[in-house]
């Protein structure tokens, strides 16, 4: 028998514990190449390339809202084709699910989001009904909504002016996809910024964020830096970013993602230190008038230590290898359908971070029981002392 077919029997002698432990090590290891990912995804650099659209937001946050006097100076940047704005709603169905509502010009939002496909009567009701409001096909379908709906639907942020945060908009339209990715994505709803504006108690001449069509992708850092650059110094410092980036920094207001993704990880770690070191001390245990057989055919200590250690690292090894394959599995799938807007991509920076985990770990539970069976004395392991 090999040195190597040695070190796997060895490893599988007790096929239940070992078949759980791997299971363990398999499930962490698909935890932090998927948290890694995230973790990467929300702390990366601003990407530009092939951008369309870019979105202007206050530089401190997007709940602090823009004057509408910014609109015609953005539009008139070089670059840029039309101008669309939105406005979050805050907006609640029925007791309290939450709903994506905005606040938009419906001919703006037209112009500016042609892959939102609705028929034109629809696009022309939304634009003369001062009441009126679109949803998505998703959102629609899964509550029921039919065009000509009056729907009810809370704000937990604008009450109206005589103080009540219960609103009432009637469905004009459902917008689709133009294609099978931007279906997905149809869970918004949109309502007339004039009547939001002229009726909510507190926000008049505001909105949230500027949406930036571009004439030229090309053109999109060079239109972000001018943009930003208008508005130095001013009361109402921006943020220019692209939409990918936009959506990113959205999920962000949630909280530190970083934060969080490392305490996740820390936890999962700490345990699985504690589940495959408690297998590893345990398996030498076991062993211990084996290893001293060993010693006595001839092996010497630093054989021994070599042996036991190589057992964890190939426990950890296979593990990791399996659960960060998995990720990227996954990793790919999420990306596949949540498309660009979601690029959750399990690279090389995560492997190579992943490769490094499992370096790490299998030296924290495999050095002190191969320690251990280095200083094993034959005589004492014999007599069972």
């Amino acid at each position: 028998m090999t040195k190597t077919g040695f070190v796997i029997a060895n490893l599988f002698r007790k096929k239940t514990r070992t078949t759980l432990t791997l299971m363990s090590v398999i499930a962490a290891f698909v935890l932090f190449g998927l948290l890694q990912a995230i973790n990467l995804m929300f702390n990366a650099g601003a990407d530009f390339i092939g951008a369309t659209r870019l979105m202007t937001q206050a530089r401190v946050s997007f709940t602090q809202p823009l004057p509408m006097s910014m609109l015609p100076r953005i539009e008139a940047v070089p670059g840029v084709k039309r101008v669309a704005y939105m406005q979050w709603f805050g907006g609640v169905w029925q007791e309290n699910t939450p709903l994506f509502v905005f606040a938009v010009d419906p001919v703006r939002q037209h112009d500016v989001y042609p892959e939102w496909v609705m028929p034109e009567a629809q696009w022309k009701a939304f634009a003369t009904t001062r009441t009126g409001m679109v949803a998505g096909r998703v959102l629609a379908d899964k509550y029921g909504w039919k065009v000509g709906q009056k729907i009810p639907i809370a704000s937990n942020i604008f009450p109206q002016k005589d103080g009540s945060k219960n609103w009432a908009f009637d469905l004009v339209g459902i917008y689709d996809g133009k294609d099978e990715d931007w279906q997905k994505q149809t869970n918004s709803v949109f309502i007339n910024f004039d009547y939001f504006d002229e009726a909510n108690q507190f926000v008049h001449g505001r909105t949230n964020f500027f949406v930036l069509q571009l004439a030229d992708s090309n053109a999109a850092q060079s239109v972000s830096r001018t943009v930003d650059a208008m508005f130095e110094n001013s009361p109402d410092e921006t943020k220019t970013q692209t939409e990918k980036d936009f959506n990113l920094s959205f999920a962000k207001q949630l909280g530190d993602i970083g934060l969080m993704v490392r305490w996740i990880l820390f936890a999962v770690f700490f345990t699985l230190l504690m589940v495959v070191g408690n297998t590893m001390t345990q398996a030498v245990r076991e062993r211990i008038p084996e290893l001293a057989v060993l010693k006595t055919l001839g092996f010497s200590d630093g054989s021994v230590l070599g042996f036991v250690l190589a057992e964890a690292v190939a426990m950890c090894l296979i593990g990791g290898l399996l659960g960060l394959s998995i990720a990227t599995g996954l990793g790919w799938l999420v990306q596949s359908a949540a498309g660009d807007q979601f690029p959750l991509s399990v690279d090389g920076r995560v492997w190579g971070a992943g490769l490094l985990v499992i370096a790490l770990m299998s030296l924290a539970v495999g050095l002190l029981p191969a320690l251990r069976a280095r200083r094993l004395k034959i005589v004492d392991a014999l007599a069972g002392r």
